[in-house]
Parts: C-alpha cells; sequence; structure tokens
C-alpha cells in the first residue's frame, strides 16, 4: 500500500516537473520570438520613441509599454492557472495579418497602421505560443498597449480643432462667470480689451485628453468593478480632460488679470500640467465613489 502511495507521489511530482519544464521552455520560446520581432520592428520602434520625445501630445504613450508589463506581472498568478495550448494555426494567421497591415502602412505612409501591426503581432505571437486561454486573459493589455501609438493624422485633425474651439468657449463662460471683462474673437480671448489669449492648438488639451485616457484606463483595469462601470469611467475621461483644460486656461487668464502676464505663461506651460494630472486622478476616484453611493449591490435588492 504504501509503496503505491510513494508511486503515485512519484508520478504527481513528475508531472509537475514536466509541466513547469514545459512552461519554462514556453517562456523561453516567446522571449526569443518577442526579441526578433523587436528587431524586426526596430526601424518602427523607433520613430514612435522618437514622436514621443518631440510631440507633447503624445509624451505620455512612453509610459503605456512600462505599465502593460507591470499589468502582466500582476497577472501572473492567473496566468500560471491557464492551460498552455499552443495554437500554431491561429497565431500565424494574427502574423500574417499584422505583416500585411504593416506592408500596407509602408506602401500608403502610414506610420499608424505599422504601429499597430506591432501590438497585432505580439497577440498573434501569445496565441501560437501560450494559446487562446491565456491570449483572452491579457486581451485587455494588448489593447491598453495601443494606446501607446499617436492617434493617426486625420483623426488627430478631427479631434484637435473640435477641441480648441470647446476650451476656449468654455473658458470664455467660466471667465464671465466670475465677472471677467472679456472677448471671444475665434479661438482668442481678449481679457480687459487689451489683453490677448491664444489658445493655440498646443493649447487644446489633446495632450491631457491622451493622457486622462490612459490613466482612466490603467485605473479601470485595476479597480474591480462591473464592466459597464469600468466603461463609464474610461469614457468619463472624456470630459474629465476638457473640464481640466478649461481650469488650466481659466486659470491662466486670472493669473494674468490679477498677477502678471509673465506669471501667467510660466504657469501655463510649467506647472499647469502638474496641477492638473492629480486633479484629473481625483476626479475619477471621485467618480468611484459617487457610483458607490448611487449604485445599490444587487444582494441589497433581494
Amino acid at each position: 500500500m504504501n509503496r503505491l502511495v510513494r508511486r503515485r507521489h512519484a508520478l504527481h511530482m513528475s508531472g509537475i516537473g514536466q509541466s513547469r519544464d514545459n512552461r519554462l521552455g514556453l517562456a523561453s520560446a516567446m522571449l526569443v520570438l518577442l526579441a526578433i520581432t523587436g528587431w524586426s520592428y526596430w526601424r518602427i520602434m523607433a520613430s514612435l520613441f522618437g514622436e514621443w520625445q518631440a510631440g507633447d501630445d503624445y509624451s505620455a504613450g512612453a509610459l503605456v509599454p512600462l505599465v502593460a508589463a507591470f499589468l502582466v506581472w500582476r497577472e501572473r498568478k492567473a496566468l500560471d492557472d491557464c492551460v498552455l495550448e499552443p495554437c500554431w494555426w491561429g497565431g500565424i494567421a494574427l502574423l500574417i495579418l499584422a505583416q500585411a497591415a504593416r506592408i500596407y502602412g509602408l506602401l500608403f505612409m502610414s506610420q499608424s497602421i505599422e504601429r499597430y501591426s506591432l501590438v497585432l503581432a505580439v497577440a498573434g505571437l501569445v496565441l501560437m505560443v501560450a494559446g487562446w486561454q491565456v491570449l483572452r486573459r491579457v486581451l485587455w493589455i494588448l489593447l491598453f498597449l495601443s494606446l501607446m501609438v499617436p492617434l493617426p493624422r486625420p483623426v488627430h485633425n478631427l479631434i484637435a480643432g473640435p477641441l480648441q474651439r470647446l476650451a476656449t468657449t468654455g473658458s470664455v463662460l467660466v471667465l464671465e462667470a466670475f465677472g471677467a471683462q472679456v472677448d471671444q474673437q475665434g479661438n482668442l480671448v481678449m481679457l480687459n480689451e487689451n489683453m490677448p489669449v491664444a489658445v493655440t492648438e498646443a493649447c487644446s488639451g489633446l495632450r491631457m485628453l491622451t493622457a486622462f485616457v490612459i490613466v482612466a484606463a490603467f485605473v479601470a483595469y485595476m479597480v474591480k468593478r462591473p464592466r459597464w462601470e469600468k466603461g463609464v469611467l474610461l469614457a468619463s475621461s472624456i470630459p474629465v480632460a476638457v473640464i481640466c483644460n478649461i481650469i488650466r486656461i481659466f486659470l491662466t487668464a486670472a493669473i494674468m488679470l490679477y498677477g502678471s502676464v509673465e506669471l501667467g505663461e510660466k504657469f501655463f506651460h510649467d506647472f499647469a500640467g502638474l496641477v492638473m494630472m492629480p486633479a484629473a486622478v481625483l476626479l475619477i476616484f471621485g467618480e468611484i465613489w459617487l457610483m458607490d453611493k448611487l449604485i445599490v449591490p444587487e444582494s441589497e435588492h433581494q
């Protein structure tokens, strides 16, 4: 009897060892394939890094790969419980689709499509090496990773103009509500008829919008909430960004009116972003608190 128990235990430990060896082999294969993919996409990754450094609107994208790596690490226990069933045909199909998108972007001068193909290629590698269960587990992280890519130029132009006008009109309304003498001339705000404040495209709030979407997506992923509440948090990042940008322009105009033009410009360029980001985070967590107060759990209905 004891001999049979020892034999079963030995078989069990052998199975665990084989499983660990299998996972270690698949992890090694994944790292090698990721290294090859990184080498293949080096030109695209370098241009992406350059745009993060040069363009203020999308500088927050540099944080996305680091946050995505943290989220994968956070899911390590859940991923360890997933059954590894490599799906070669599915992974190869996604890789072919990624390369087709990459070639299309290269031929038609669309950097955005080339960059999005990198995320699709990573999804293909995950499916090919680890299988569908792991891919479903990290799908939202892969979608989050796509936020590192700057918006395509047509979409950028479509969003930046309305944001610029909305920021100008909103700041004028707030200034008038506080009794300031203000006149709007397009995207130019005149204070006391002799102090112009130009709301340029750089002041449209697109930089805040991209940063707040990233922050809201991270918070929505981390909090334990129903999916619809996570969706509300993510969608709310757009009005939160608009509100914070209007507050930034209002504070700048107020400093110019009651302080000095130089101080207002210094605040706008040097301190406003640092002030607005904590304000946006507080608004997001304020939403969570408000939902806790307004939404009654299903267990209390019964």
